[in-house]
């Protein structure tokens, strides 16, 4: 790579690799787990032991400002909206109608299946019963994952629905910023919490109780699952609480990849990948293409568009990363094959015949079809989830929507006669295992003794059950 461009270049051509190969060429982030580990396991500790007390000292210390309260009053909420700007507020409703159409349509429907007379398995859908949901801070201001992680938990029936979100310096009291408790509030949410940081997964995790204030004690109860995005410290006491608490993943840097061709316009991949470069020096941006000539078009723009982007130094700092990168291959089967590796949170394909490549994708967060559909569309008002998987985890999970929310539980439903065909079966697999008493809890509803082994098949015979 010389000094004018960016990305640097992963050539593929020529090159038969083997799976583990591919996965090893893909351009990753590092992101240093073990070390935020050692940082954030006290901070848990602290503030299931301290609560309110905890989340005070942790304010001070990571945020430089402690909130009036920590629970934010309902009427600081409503003023959010009567300030909002009228754009804002009219994009905001319109992104959440989208995005609740399509969530409407996500909500699965129980089922059931008769194997027998007598003999039926079925499946409820079950919303999870108190959620709390993560909002950033930081680079920017993120209403919109407000709306990402608000309305597919209301979609799928979530009884309790806690956010929290770090305060500001904005002002004296330390209220959030004031677009995302606007957005909050439009979306009828009340319960939100000045708090952020491992702190506040923290407090979903464990409850947090204030001792100051003797009238409420209980600032916060525990939440039965806890998503939304955040940085390596928010990301790695999600991992730390885990079992104790559901967690919707463990996310990364955020990341695109974009599949191209030489039908491709170099001026559009090179905006996405500046697009995705804004969020954060560690985001990968990922063009995967069989043209060198494209390669080198979308360089010649990328030294022409970042110096004049608002955030030139943190774009820069992202495309030159080694979690960035251009990917050579020797046609568009091997860039497939790349993409399949690289298991983009955010795919764009812009190529000849987009179908075409789609159908044989099988690893991504989401799939951005075609020159009109970048993922900025995804990130507002496209109706699709913005919080996806990432650091190839896209390999084996889903982004985040209804089923989020939701847990099947199957009902299991036999009369007499049902068991009683199956009964004989059953007992013969539970002595198999060496697990008799499984045997015989079924058999004694239909036989004196299930426990003599030695007229047991006499006894079976009897009671009609072979």
């Amino acid at each position: 790579m010389s000094q004018d461009n960016y990305m640097r270049i992963i050539d593929l051509r020529g090159k038969e690799l083997t799976r583990a190969e591919m996965l090893d060429a893909m351009p990753r982030a590092e992101m240093g787990t073990d070390e935020a580990s050692e940082i954030v396991q006290p901070i848990l500790d602290n503030v299931r032991e301290n609560g309110a007390a905890a989340l005070r000292e942790y304010a001070e210390k990571f945020d430089h400002i402690v909130p009036k309260s920590f629970r934010v009053p309902t009427d600081v909420m409503d003023a959010a909206v009567a300030c909002l700007d009228p754009e804002v507020r009219a994009a905001i409703e319109e992104s959440v109608r989208r995005a609740r159409a399509v969530a409407k349509s996500q909500v699965p429907e129980d089922f059931h299946t008769d194997l027998a007379e007598g003999a039926r398995v079925s499946e409820r859908w079950i919303p999870i019963q108190r959620v709390g949901l993560y909002v950033p801070g930081g680079k920017a201001v993120y209403p919109s994952s407000v709306i990402m992680n608000v309305v597919p938990a209301q979609a799928a029936g979530v009884e309790s629905l806690a956010i929290a979100t770090p305060p500001s310096r904005d002002n004296a009291q330390g209220w959030p910023n004031k677009t995302i408790l606007a957005t909050c509030a439009i979306l009828g949410v009340d319960e939100v919490y000045a708090v952020g940081g491992a702190q506040a997964i923290a407090m979903f995790a464990y409850g947090a109780t204030d001792l100051d204030n003797p009238v409420s004690p209980v600032l916060c109860e525990p939440v039965d699952k806890i998503t939304g995005p955040g940085n390596i410290f928010v990301a790695t006491a999600k991992r730390l609480v885990s079992g104790i608490v559901g967690i919707d993943a463990v996310a990364g840097p955020t990341e695109i990849a974009i599949i191209a061709d030489k039908t491709s316009n170099p001026a559009y991949v090179a905006a996405d990948l500046i697009g995705q470069a804004e969020h954060d020096e560690l985001a990968g941006s990922v063009l995967i293409t069989d043209d060198d000539q494209l390669a080198e078009a979308v360089q010649a723009e990328l030294n022409k568009r970042v110096p004049r982007t608002e955030h030139s130094e943190r774009v820069a700092t992202s495309l030159s990363g080694k979690q960035s990168g251009i990917i050579l291959t020797d046609g568009i089967e091997q860039s497939i094959d790349a993409a399949n590796a690289y298991a983009a949170e955010h795919l764009e394909v812009q190529t000849a015949d987009p179908d075409a490549v789609i159908a044989k994708i099988r690893n991504a967060g989401a799939i951005f079809r075609g020159n009109y559909s970048p993922v900025p569309l995804g990130d507002y008002m496209s109706g699709s989830n913005h919080v996806l998987p990432t650091s190839g985890t896209a390999r084996f999970a889903a982004g985040l929507g209804v089923h989020t929310f939701m847990k099947p539980v199957e009902v299991i439903e036999y009369d007499e006669q049902g068991l009683k065909e199956l009964a004989a079966r059953v007992n013969a697999l539970a002595v198999s295992e060496d697990l008799p008493a499984h045997g015989e809890s079924v058999l004694t509803r239909f036989i004196d003794d299930p426990y003599n082994k030695e007229t047991i098949t006499e006894q079976e015979e009897e009671a009609g059950l072979r």
